[in-house]
């Protein structure tokens, strides 16, 4: 996607946004947008969800995207996005069947030329990027519709088009947070590669802040990468983060230790005007 500088640094208050994916990261996220005066709409795929999202002040929808979409389903979508100005595409890959990640959010496209949504924020992974002994910048993974890798054709499919809307990519590294401490992800594991790699994470107070700013700031035709810029190796973080839950530390084989990707945020930090509060991530466990 070609950068281009945003229209405006002021965003109106009266403003609807729809979160579609309203779930460990898309709930505080909405929850932040109402609280910043932005009328809110969003969708859960479960019901006991529906009466969550209406207390928090989100217009709430029961909408899943799948094998199984129905018209009825397709009616749901059309209706939760009318009137929207903002639609935030917060739907992961483990969602979709058989690899088909661009056909699962195919409905969310055509619902989005049929209303007339003028933005979107694509919420994807910096998964799209090899694994190799490099620094990763933007333009090292290109989205397309005809793109080999499903998260990138995915990308491409809401790229702006026909002048039908404008669209930013925020790739977020690693997630981390309340209700996903880091010390688990490896904690009593032997023998693991890659023990000087660096860690590519961000915590989701970030990610509230990068997505809640690309709105506000109407930071429109950009692809972000996303993550803190401290990355620590994935031995000393991970061996921190274990012992800040009192559980064993994983272990390392020295044999097999190779570099690995280091994602580059340095284009959103120049950007967005705002700042990391998760920057450095040992301190962050303190607040995962």
């Amino acid at each position: 996607m070609t950068a281009s500088a945003p229209a405006s640094s002021a965003s109106s208050p009266k403003l609807t946004v729809a979160v579609l994916g309203c779930g460990w990261l898309g709930l505080p996220l909405a929850k932040a947008l109402v609280a910043a005066g932005y009328s809110v709409v969003g969708s859960t795929t479960t019901p006991s969800q529906l009466l969550v999202l209406r207390d928090a002040g989100i217009t709430p929808y029961l909408l899943s995207l799948g094998t199984d979409f129905t018209p009825t389903d397709a009616d749901t979508l059309r209706t939760m996005l009318t009137g929207v100005d903002v639609l935030v595409l917060n739907v992961p890959p483990r969602a979709a069947a058989a690899n088909n990640y661009p056909g699962l959010l195919r409905p969310v496209g055509s619902a989005v030329a049929a209303m007339g949504v003028r933005h979107v924020v694509f919420v994807s992974s910096t998964s799209v990027y090899a694994d190799g002994p490099r620094t990763m910048l933007e333009a090292d993974a290109v989205s397309s519709p005809d793109a080999a890798s499903d998260l990138l054709r995915a990308e491409g499919h809401f790229t702006p088009r026909r002048g039908q809307w404008l669209s930013t990519v925020v790739r977020f590294g690693g997630l981390i947070g309340p209700e996903r401490p880091p010390g688990r992800f490896l904690a009593g594991r032997q023998n693991l590669p890659n023990a000087d790699a660096p860690v590519n994470l961000i915590h989701l107070d970030d990610c509230i802040g990068v997505l809640t700013s690309i709105i506000r700031e109407q930071a429109w035709g950009y692809t972000f990468n996303a993550c803190a810029s401290q990355h620590p190796s994935r031995q000393a973080f991970y061996t921190a983060a274990a012992q800040k839950l009192n559980l064993p530390p994983p272990t390392f084989d020295p044999r097999k230790n190779k570099r690995g990707k280091r994602i580059d945020s340095s284009l959103l930090q120049r950007t967005l005007a705002y700042q990391f509060r998760h920057d450095d991530l040992l301190a962050a466990l303190d607040y995962c």
